[in-house]
């Protein structure tokens, strides 16, 4: 069933995911959809406030014998740094982030310049001169080129472009049937809709922990710009919210049992494996809290286990003494690529979850993984 309120709720989580993913914000440069999310904030007269390294925190004082909670999501997103400008005005990068590169060639990208955005596609070979050899490989990041079109060095540098400026998917914002949005950037820009309606809530409740709603930095470059947050808030309990990988697609089949539109979900195990050795097993008192809520609210609660997988909660459920901890979040198809696909009653199914858990943390809250 579906109520004028959560028709509502899902009508301001379209357009604030809409607004978010047109504004580029590169894993350390992630000021303007700061700015965009402070801004949205500010409409509802909630008060935000930045750190050093960026994290946006919007704080909801509460009960002072409750444990505090650290809502969070990332706000930036992958792409490449500029490495090099040919003479030719053709632009070599680094890739910043999961890029995959098999999904790159003949991409249309943006360039953040001092001047302002520069639009540009990513060289791919005329397929009349294309070798049969070459038809079924990839280019590496190290051999890819940005045209602007400028034709020159001293054109692009002219724009304000140069070396270390960043650049992104071009965005996108794609309406799909049945509710389902794709786009770029839905990873976790779809998080930061879901936060700012729960920050919304947060400002209308009575009662309740004190809740810190909190837009992070740097998650796809060292998943650590969440650390800095939780180092000044020390939070007794986090909740991390980011994409679950589908595994309703064929070539996901395996992967395990989470389908878009199926509802919100939790992790139970994630570890990334592939350099960096560190993931996270949730708190059984925030499992708890999660099923428990979903069950009292009717909703349907989807669980996850991966290999491959890392969130910035990774480090901060190490800060202080330790944090309760948990990774929930929503339904994402093709992670990483160009356009990202989600459906909103995951989004407004994953918003109604996270208000209704955090009424539930109380003074009696078991912080300690025995109970004692």
């Amino acid at each position: 069933m579906t109520g004028p309120e959560t028709q509502e709720r899902q009508g301001r989580l379209a357009r604030d995911l809409a607004d978010l993913m047109l504004v580029p914000g590169l894993s350390g440069h992630e000021d303007r959809v700061r700015r965009a999310i402070a801004g949205k904030l500010s409409e509802d007269g909630i008060d935000s406030r930045s750190d050093r390294l960026g994290n946006l925190i919007a704080t909801f004082e509460g009960a002072e014998d409750a444990p505090s909670v650290m809502l969070f999501t990332h706000m930036d997103q992958l792409g490449f740094i500029v490495r090099k400008v040919e003479e030719d005005g053709l632009i070599r990068v680094e890739r910043l982030g999961g890029v995959p590169e098999r999904a790159l060639a003949s991409q249309p990208v943006l360039l953040c310049g001092a001047k302002g955005d520069v639009a540009g596609i990513i060289y791919n070979k005329a397929h009349h001169a294309t070798q049969p050899d070459e038809k079924f490989t990839v280019t590496k990041t190290p051999d890819l080129r940005i045209d602007t079109g400028h034709g020159s060095k001293a054109a692009v540098e002219a724009a304000g472009i140069a070396i270390g400026t960043p650049v992104v998917y071009r965005p996108h914002v794609l309406p799909l049937a049945n509710g389902r949005i794709a786009g770029t950037s839905v990873d976790d820009r779809a998080g930061c809709a879901v936060l700012v309606e729960v920050a919304r809530a947060m400002a209308a409740r009575e009662g309740g922990p004190t809740v810190h709603v909190v837009f992070t930095t740097q998650e796809e470059f060292n998943l650590r710009g969440a650390q800095v947050a939780a180092q000044t808030l020390k939070p007794d309990i986090a909740v991390q919210i980011d994409i679950m990988l589908t595994s309703d697609t064929p070539e996901m089949a395996d992967r395990g049992e989470m389908l878009l539109g199926g509802g919100p979900g939790i992790s139970l195990y994630s570890f990334h494996g592939r350099g960096t050795l560190n993931g996270v097993i949730p708190h059984p008192s925030a499992v708890r809290l999660m099923e428990d809520t979903a069950a009292a609210e009717g909703l349907t609660l989807q669980r996850s286990a991966q290999v491959g997988v890392l969130t910035d909660l990774s480090y901060v459920q190490l800060v202080g003494e330790g944090v309760v901890a948990i990774d929930a979040g929503f339904p994402m198809r093709y992670s990483h690529s160009s356009l990202e696909m989600c459906d909103l009653s995951d989004l407004e199914g994953l918003t109604q979850l996270l208000i209704a858990a955090a009424a539930r943390i109380g003074p009696d809250f078991d912080l300690l993984r025995d109970g004692a």
